[in-house]
């Protein structure tokens, strides 16, 4: 055989490479993005024009208030806004629009009281908003004139008192809850306490402090301390709960990271757990400081009240803004106008401390919250 006869027999066999056969044309989507829109100022024309149906309905069929008008229009909205989409966007952006026109009703429906009681209460009380209301306590004052000066510092000293009671105690418990319970007994006690402290009714709370006190001081005592105590009952379990849920939200990795470097359980708590979730507790705090600075109940059978200013919460009857609005409208006198117009301005004064409690709260969490920037 030739040379280049066995030559070839020692060369791979060259294989044809298979030239790729060109896809076949897809056919088009039912996707979103091939779908047309509604224009938005279509879907703002049926918002309007729903409206003003509705405003022509109560006007000439039955009466017209804010809930219906609200209901009315939701109605007319979502029908017309459904159908339309329906035609144009086709039916699962149309029942997506449907139910965002539903949730958003309700929210309405839910914020229409806290609008409805805050511009009554604004309307009423702004009338004796004036330098004399805090400046001058009631004592001595019969009819027009006075103020609140010594409810404003009542209510300021035992709210005080209160959170430097509670606030320790409640996170104390959330961080031996979350941090070293770890579902043992007691942990499990506990939590069915502060569940059970959270239903409890605040005139419970108010008589549970009288019945400890008067072992002590005898029957008929009053001082600003015992209702302390009082909203202690209910302000921890409130702090308990807030702090455990932000507690728990913590990543256990940020834990492990410090126990691998060798640093304390204390201080990996006070340093890493604590300064993490710090805008959480305060935000937790400020709703149980809210939740107990307007109740009246307890202050009734523990504090009474007084015209004069009593600044010694351990001697004494005090005057708080809650039982000062409360007496002043319940127990006017003639004319019932002074005494209502201080009852309304009381009530706004409570709404404008929470309001500025809430941004003191914002701001104390936005400033020591963990920077999560470079």
């Amino acid at each position: 055989m030739p040379d280049a006869d066995l030559h070839a027999l020692d060369q791979p066999a060259v294989r044809p490479v298979p030239q790729p056969t060109p896809a076949a044309p897809r056919p088009p989507t039912d996707t979103p993005l091939l779908h047309r829109r509604l224009p938005r100022f279509a879907t703002l024309g049926m918002l309007a024009a729903s409206l003003a149906v509705a405003i022509l309905l109560g006007l000439t069929v039955w009466s017209l208030n804010p809930v219906a008008l609200l209901l009315e229009t939701a109605v007319l909205y979502g029908v017309a806004v459904f159908v339309t989409s329906s035609v144009v966007e086709g039916r699962r952006n149309a029942v997506d629009r449907l139910v965002t026109v539903v949730v958003t009703t309700f929210f309405l429906l839910a914020l229409l009281p806290l609008v409805s009681v805050l511009i009554e209460v604004v309307g009423q009380g702004y009338q004796r908003f004036d330098l004399t209301f805090f400046t001058y306590s009631m004592r001595g004052v019969v009819g027009a004139g006075g103020g609140a000066y010594a409810a404003i510092v009542g209510t300021l000293i035992i709210t005080a008192l209160t959170t430097a009671v509670s606030v320790p105690i409640g996170i104390l418990t959330a961080v031996y809850l979350v941090e070293y319970s770890k579902g043992g007994r007691l942990g499990k006690v506990l939590t069915f306490f502060v569940d059970v402290m959270t239903g409890i009714p605040s005139i419970v709370a108010g008589l549970f402090a009288v019945a400890l006190f008067v072992l002590f001081l005898g029957p008929g005592a009053r001082a600003g301390i015992i209702g302390s105590v009082a909203l202690s009952v209910l302000m921890i379990p409130v702090v308990v709960r807030s702090t455990e849920e932000m507690l728990r939200l913590v990543p256990n990795e940020l834990r492990e990271a410090s126990y691998a470097l060798g640093v304390s359980r204390w201080r990996t708590i006070t340093k890493v757990v604590l300064r993490t979730a710090v805008a959480g507790i305060v935000t937790g705090v400020t709703l149980a400081v809210a939740r107990i600075i307007g109740e009246t109940a307890p202050l009734l059978v523990t504090v009474g009240t007084t015209t004069s200013t009593n600044t010694n919460p351990f001697s004494g009857r005090m005057a708080t803004l809650p039982v000062f609005s409360y007496y002043e409208y319940a127990q006017p006198g003639i004319p019932r106008e002074p005494y209502l117009d201080r009852a309304w301005a009381a009530a706004l004064t409570l709404i404008i401390i929470v309001m500025a409690l809430n941004l003191i709260a914002r701001l104390v969490s936005r400033i020591f919250a963990p920077k999560t920037g470079r």
